[in-house]
């Protein structure tokens, strides 16, 4: 069985259900939400109400109001957070958070390289979603609905070595409007990384389907869109840096499947430094002698994951359409291993 905690690099699209219904032709007329409810598993009235009022079920490519009556042929689509929420048996647990927003409908949080997002196999305690049942219980401010920690959930995922931003909605309603955000790409999410070798062209976009490799199932990989095994993903990046074997890039997510940044980077070449699933644990750049060797290992030792942060999130607030952005500087790790090689290269630069 695959430990999902090793899945979670920027699990944003993967994270949402993208649902269209046709109503049969004899339909009788049927509110929607009671109609969604007998079709759409795990949804209460509630859900679908909010869904609604946010924009993200729509029928016949129009908005609607939670009493519109389904009639024959109609062509509903749903666009809904899977929504990892904490329920009963999350153990509520005294872990800080680095908490950089919060109101009454959502909070951004900050997480550390090494915290899991999420219980799962091997990770029942010490994750993020632990710490934020025991924050939410205690909460100074409240859900609007009620301080029901049920109605609050995550829209999006970082993986357990990845460090940087997260949005969690704290009602139905707020996730609902996140998801559709998401899944209409308009939330901006910029990422730091630190990649082997100097990406060409320095600036590109890449486009390409990824899915499960058939021979590790916890890796993801690069398939032809004829052999449909994958999902489109769409990684814009830029080369910030370059410093001899290692350069620095600034990647903005326009899709968000798993291990997205880390798949694209690697299969051109350009793994991320210290991943290890992806092949950048290791020398791919750079010369043979041993004291360069050394000197990589000396910044694998600095850095001891894969370097890659999620530096900048935007989105429009669910209630006040105010546009709201957040940005965390590059963590104290990755900092040292940057400045490390711009020490390499000014003494590359002085020979």
């Amino acid at each position: 069985m695959i430990n999902k905690n090793e899945d979670q690099e920027a699990q944003v699209d993967d994270e949402i259900q993208d649902i269209t219904i046709i109503s049969d032709p004899g339909q009788s007329p049927m509110r929607i939400d009671k109609f969604l409810m007998e079709r759409l598993l795990h949804s209460t009235r509630s859900k679908i109400q909010n869904a609604i009022k946010a924009g993200a079920i729509t029928v016949n490519e129009k908005q609607v109001k939670p009493n519109y009556r389904i009639r024959p042929k109609d062509i509903v689509h749903v666009v809904l957070s899977r929504g990892q929420r904490w329920t009963d048996n999350v153990v509520a647990e005294d872990i800080p958070l680095d908490i950089r927003y919060e109101d009454d409908d959502l909070m951004v949080v900050y997480k550390p390289a090494g915290m899991v997002v999420h219980p799962g196999i091997g990770n029942t305690s010490g994750t993020l979603v632990n710490a934020l049942a025991y924050y939410f219980q205690n909460s100074p401010i409240p859900a609007k609905d009620g301080n029901d920690i049920d109605r609050m959930g995550l829209v999006h995922r970082i993986d357990k070595n990845t460090s940087g931003l997260l949005v969690i909605g704290k009602t139905d309603y707020a996730l609902s409007h996140l998801a559709k955000q998401f899944y209409d790409h308009t939330i901006d999410r910029e990422y730091i990384a630190l990649v082997w070798g100097e990406p060409n062209p320095e600036n590109a976009t890449i486009k390409s389907y990824l899915g499960r490799s058939l021979t590790n199932r916890t890796k993801f990989q690069v398939w032809d869109e004829e052999e449909d095994k994958g999902k489109l993903a769409i990684t814009h990046y830029e080369t910030i840096k370059q410093m001899y074997y290692v350069s620095l890039v600034k990647c903005k997510l326009e899709t968000g499947r798993t291990h997205q940044i880390r798949v694209h980077m690697a299969h051109q070449n350009n793994p991320l430094f210290n991943d290890e699933k992806y092949g950048g644990d290791k020398i791919v750049k750079g010369t043979v002698f041993n004291k360069y060797k050394q000197f990589v290992m000396n910044a694998f030792k600095l850095c001891q994951r894969q370097a890659l942060h999620a530096r900048f999130l935007g989105f429009e607030h669910p209630v006040t359409k105010e546009r709201m952005e957040f940005e965390a500087p590059l963590p104290d790790d990755m900092s040292a291993v940057l400045e490390k090689w711009e020490n390499y290269v000014q003494s590359k630069q002085t020979d």
